[in-house]
This record gives structure tokens, sequence and C-alpha cells, in this order.
């Protein structure tokens, strides 16, 4: 299979033909104003056609490299697992099910894929851009009231990306309460902001308190030792920009750096970082100081000099999100 990543801006390429380009970028400044205000939850965000191509436009591409960093993460704590069914919760137009894709592509089409959202002109548009993906071709897209009243079938993986936000609290504690009774990993992630992290670990105590070890990023499943108030944990991950992209929101970069947060969870057997690098590492003259969240359930800063020898070279190509040591 073509890597996903090129396949789905191919298949975004062609998505906004027709659609004038002030259009689409009314409805992305009003999509970006709504996801980042307190949005209700009686009606979709995305209202037709014109509101999900631009949003698949803007924020696809996004949202795919957030969620494919996210199970990356699980993967290397659980590597002998393979995901046999995976159910998208509020999962739009697809971006995570195109991760997933990506991060286990041996299993082609023989996992099975339910896309549940409440917006139909989202799940519309998934299904189509699917077709270009062949483990995708047999993906269930289904219309579903994301809150207190979803019920779920068993499922190996349950991804929840970008959708917090859109939930009151109750909505919230009972989409992560279904995920955590029907899933054996769960994985959620939302924007790398401080309300954002907030989010994560609420989501991530409750996944705790029902029986899951926590896998990534954190190296452990005790309390979080960020102090509230004053940091919050989140991560990065570079997004490359195609002349589309460009169109609808401007911008001269060839990318652009998405910050998010994510809980990557399991009752699997998993075998977390000995520690996570948390910030972006700063490199000195014959040294490179890395900011990490221990297994010790603290945040240390530590020094690797010259004199670490093969360490100090991986400490050089280390980047912000990565296990360390090295795997």
């Amino acid at each position: 299979m073509n890597d996903p990543a090129d396949t789905l801006r191919h298949s975004l390429s062609t998505l906004l033909d027709g659609l004038p380009p002030k259009q689409a970028a009314q409805a992305v400044d009003r999509l970006i104003a709504t996801y980042r205000g307190n949005t209700p939850t009686h009606t979709p965000i995305l209202r037709d056609r014109a509101d999900v191509a631009a949003y698949a436009a803007y924020r696809m591409p996004a949202t795919f490299e957030a969620v494919h960093h996210a199970l990356e993460a699980l993967a290397e704590t659980v590597p002998d697992w393979t995901p046999t069914s995976h159910t998208d919760i509020g999962g739009g137009t697809g971006a995570a099910t195109w991760a997933a894709t990506a991060t286990w592509p041996d299993a082609g089409d023989a996992r099975s894929v339910t896309v549940l959202d409440w917006a139909e002109p989202a799940l519309a548009l998934g299904k189509e851009l699917a077709t270009a993906n062949p483990a995708l071709k047999k993906a269930t897209w289904r219309r579903e009231r994301i809150g207190t009243a979803l019920t779920l079938a068993p499922t190996d993986l349950v991804t929840i990306s970008y959708v917090l936000n859109e939930l009151t609290p109750p909505d919230r504690t009972a989409v992560v309460d279904a995920a955590a009774h029907v899933a054996q990993t769960v994985v959620i992630v939302e924007p790398g902001t401080p309300d954002g992290y907030t989010r994560i670990i609420e989501a991530r105590d409750r996944l705790i308190a029902a029986g899951f070890r926590v896998a990534a990023p954190c190296p452990h499943s005790a309390a979080c030792p960020i102090v509230p108030g004053e940091d919050w944990c989140h991560f990065s991950a570079r997004v490359s920009r195609s002349s589309l992209h460009r169109q609808v929101k401007g911008g001269s970069l060839a990318y652009e750096d998405e910050k998010f947060a994510y809980v990557a969870a399991t009752r699997l057997p998993t075998d977390p970082a000995p520690s996570r690098v948390v910030r972006r590492p700063q490199i000195r003259k014959g040294q490179v100081l890395l900011d990490l969240c221990e297994s010790e359930e603290r945040l240390a800063r530590r020094t690797v000099t010259k004199r670490h020898g093969d360490l100090y070279k991986a400490a050089r190509d280390a980047t912000w999100g990565d296990p360390w040591p090295p795997r």
C-alpha cells in the first residue's frame, strides 16, 4: 500500500474543486473560532459539504499527524500487538483511521473499522475519501450522537481525537467511560493547550480508575507530576502544507507545527518508555539538555555530554516526544 499520508494529501487535493476559495476560507475561519470557543453540543459543528470540505482540507493532515504520533508511541510499548478492530468516536472525516493504517499497515483490510459521528456530511465525505485507502474500503460510517446515550460494541482500539472539547462535562465522562468499557486500548488526542491537557488528564484518570495502564506518553500510571496551573504536557508534530492548504488558510511556509496532548492507555501488557522528552532538546556546545518525565514520577532536566559517548549522539538526534533513552 502507498504511504497513507501521501495518499490522503493526494485525495484532499481535489476536495475543494468548485468551491470558491473565499467561501472555503470563511468556513475555515468560522470553524477555528468555534473550536477555540465554547462549543454547543446540541448541533454538529460541521453543517454542510462546504464546512466539511474546508475542515478536511485544513484539519485532516494535522489531525492525521497528531494521532499517528500517538499511535506510534503506543505501538512502541506493545510491539507484538496489532488491533483487529478499531472504533473511531467522533471521527468525522476519518483522519484517525488513516493514522491507524499508517501505524499498522500489515493489517490491511482485515481490521474492522467503524467511524461514529453525528455530522452526516462529515461521514459522507470521510467515506468518499476512504475509497483511496484499500485498508478502509470496508469501513462502516455510522451516524451517532456522541454523548451519554452512546453505546459501543467491543473493540480492540478506540480513538477519540479532538472531540472532548465539543462535549459537555457529563458527555465527556460518559464517552470516556463507554470507551473504557468496550476497548482493550484507548487513545485520546486533544489540542496542545492548557485546556486540552486538562481534558486529557481527566480522561487519563478515568481510564486508570477503570483498570487501564498508561502506555504513552507517560512512563508511569501515577499522578502527573506537573503542578496544575504552572505548566502543561503537550507535544508537536510537523505537518506538510500542500498548495491546497495554503489556498484555504494562507501562509507561505511549506509546513506547520501541530501542538497536541494525548494519552494512550491499555489493558494489554505494556512496556512504557523509561522516560519521555517533554520539551524540545536544547543543544549546546558539547552537551544536550533534556527535559524528561521519568518513571520515578517526576520531571527532571538531564545533561548529556560527549563523555556519554553513543548516548550523546542519541541525545543530539532526540526530538520532543521521544522515549529516553532510545529503544
